[in-house]
């Protein structure tokens, strides 16, 4: 099935498919919201170390379900607080977001304007990968990313909040690693973004302007200036190939 016949495909039956296309997406999502678990309450025992109670993790979960720029904010979090710092880095983390969105939109045709406006608040590398691999098979439709993105959305919230509540008795969180969750989810990025021999510029580009400006500037412009680095770099190296 082509893209133009998933776009122009009439919205499904209401009643029991509208059900099935439901509890087919949580059954999917299911295994990824109990691997989300344990990220989640790291996250909230990180925030509670920074002064976080649990409403204030469920506010900040709710309004922004990201978890790398969750944890990029929390890292950076101090007072007073370095408020441009964090929007730019966090924006910074999230810009694939701007690509996967537009990668979602040819195949949400079944989707109305409201539906397709919530379905890329929720949206999340795991649910991205679900949805885009069920269009590849014709059949993504609002009920099966409701069971992918409602309850990943839930499980999330409840996780970090419960974080919030564990991580305050927990004295010392770097005895346990925890301070490694900050260089462990870029970790995870860079191993998910690279792509060979097209990724070595941007990456060395970006790990010598962050040293270096760890080494030489106060604060966190070490994040910025990286990944501006990077930016630059992947920019320039693109140029040259077209």
């Amino acid at each position: 099935m082509s893209i133009e016949e998933i776009r122009r495909a009439p919205e499904p039956l209401p009643g029991a498919r509208w059900t099935q296309d439901f509890a087919l997406g949580l059954w999917h999502i299911a295994p990824l919201m109990v691997g989300a678990a344990p990220f989640g309450l790291l996250m909230g025992a990180l925030a509670a170390h920074k002064g976080f109670g649990p409403l204030e993790m469920l506010l900040m979960s709710g309004t922004v379900f990201a978890g790398a720029s969750q944890f990029v904010a929390i890292d950076l979090w101090r007072d007073p607080i370095p408020m441009l710092t964090i929007i730019l880095a966090t924006a910074m983390v999230n810009l694939r977001h701007v690509i996967m969105g537009a990668a979602m939109q040819p195949v949400m045709g079944r989707f109305g304007r409201y539906q397709s406006l919530a379905a890329l608040f929720v949206m999340a590398d795991e649910i991205w990968i679900l949805a885009m691999r069920r269009a590849a098979q014709g059949r993504l439709t609002p009920a099966y990313y409701l069971g992918l993105g409602a309850v990943f959305y839930v499980n999330w919230l409840f996780w970090t909040g419960i974080g919030t509540v564990v991580g305050g008795v927990i004295e010392n969180p770097a005895r346990y690693g925890f301070d490694f969750a900050f260089t462990a989810v870029f970790l995870v990025l860079i191993t998910g973004m690279w792509r060979g021999r097209a990724s070595v510029a941007p990456l060395v580009a970006s790990g010598t302007a962050a040293l270096a400006a760890h080494a030489w500037l106060p604060g966190v412009w070490y994040i910025l200036l990286g990944g501006i680095a990077g930016a630059l770099a992947g920019a320039f190296s693109g140029a040259q190939k077209s």
